[in-house]
C-alpha cells in the first residue's frame, strides 16, 4: 500500500473524539505533511487517477476503436482521420 494511502487509512480509523496532528502521522509514514493534508481533504488525487481522467476515450471505447481500425485494414480501407475522430 502507498504510504500516503496508509496514512489516510490510519486517520480514518481513529475514533472521532481522538485528537491527532497531520505532522505526527506524516512523520510516522514518511510522507510530506502538506501532501497528506491535500490528499485527505480530496483537494488532489494520485497522478495515476489524474492521468486516466485526462484520456479522451474510456478503455472500452479504445478497444472498440482499435477493433474497428483493424476491420477497416482487413477490408483494405484506410481509416480516415475524420472517421476515427467521429
Amino acid at each position: 500500500m502507498d504510504p500516503i494511502e496508509a496514512a489516510i487509512e490510519e486517520i480514518k480509523s481513529l475514533p472521532h473524539d481522538q485528537s491527532f496532528t497531520f505532522s505526527e502521522i506524516a512523520r510516522k509514514h514518511g510522507v510530506v505533511r502538506s501532501t497528506l493534508i491535500r490528499r485527505y481533504k480530496a483537494i488532489t488525487e494520485p497522478c495515476t487517477v489524474k492521468a486516466v481522467k485526462q484520456h479522451a476515450l474510456t478503455p472500452d471505447q479504445e478497444i472498440e476503436l482499435v477493433a474497428w481500425i483493424n476491420r477497416q485494414n482487413e477490408k483494405r480501407l484506410p481509416p480516415l482521420r475524420r472517421l476515427v475522430q467521429n
